[in-house]
């Protein structure tokens, strides 16, 4: 061991020794406490803890889930489930039994509260499921919509009644037909529940209760061109924008 490790082990061993430490660090030595990085104070996940607006036209009760559709892999075990009924449909969420689902006096507001706050797997699914309800409280109400735009050359898309090369999944199924610079056609089956239309040439919107049903199906679109930053060809979804970047000149 060299003299310098040596000299500092010794400080650290006996650091309140009269001549063992300079003068300036008896101060830091003389009150030792431990200290977090983060100045700080902890507080509650903002997105669980934000209350959640029901709609006159929206019911939300809690109604059980009975034991032979429950699962058993997981951690926790859901023992009720939050229906939400509209005017454009209905959804369901499955409550994990550490969350309590506490509605107001009129009944327009509902908040979520966990049991242990210290516990990640519990402060994770906060604001989850708050996310989930919130979600399906809008899709049962207004509806949750994508806006496709393509750019391109010749880019173009329609709904079509029956297709070609792919078939149907489910009775009255329709196709999105895509002519995105390919020689073969490409078809894709609209999910179900979600309805597809082409006020323009190089527009498609989609509509539809369920905001994961609705956003796969707009990135199963998308990845059939997706946007270039070269010449900003592809296909938007939403508004969204790219950085272009200039041409490579050897």
């Amino acid at each position: 061991m060299s003299l310098p490790q040596r000299c500092a082990r010794q400080l650290l061993r006996e650091p309140f020794q009269r001549g063992s430490l300079p003068i300036f660090l008896a101060p830091a030595f003389s009150q030792p406490r431990s200290q977090c990085f983060s100045t700080t104070s902890p507080a509650q996940s903002r997105v669980g803890g934000a209350p959640i607006t029901i709609p006159p036209e929206v019911s939300f009760k809690l109604v059980d889930i009975p034991e032979t559709l429950t699962r058993t892999r997981g951690k926790d075990i859901p023992k009720f489930a939050a229906e939400i009924k509209g005017p454009r449909g209905e959804m369901s969420v499955n409550i994990p039994s550490f969350l309590t689902v506490t509605r107001d006096e009129t009944g327009q507001k509902a908040t979520l509260s966990v049991q242990d706050t210290d516990i990640p797997h519990q402060r994770a699914m906060w604001g989850t499921i708050r996310a989930l309800i919130q979600n399906n409280i809008l899709g049962v109400s207004e509806g949750h919509v994508c806006v496709l735009s393509m750019v391109g050359v010749g880019y173009r898309a329609t709904v079509e009644e029956k297709a070609t090369t792919v078939e149907p999944t489910y009775p009255g199924q329709k196709f999105v037909s895509l002519k995105v610079g390919f020689s073969h056609p490409i078809e894709l089956g609209i999910p179900k529940g979600v309805e597809a239309s082409t006020p323009q040439p190089t527009r498609i919107l989609l509509e539809g209760v369920d905001k994961r049903v609705v956003t796969q199906f707009a990135a199963e679109i998308r990845d059939w061109r997706r946007p270039e930053p070269y010449k900003g060809k592809g296909i938007f979804v939403n508004g969204e924008t790219i950085k272009l970047k200039a041409k490579k000149i050897k």
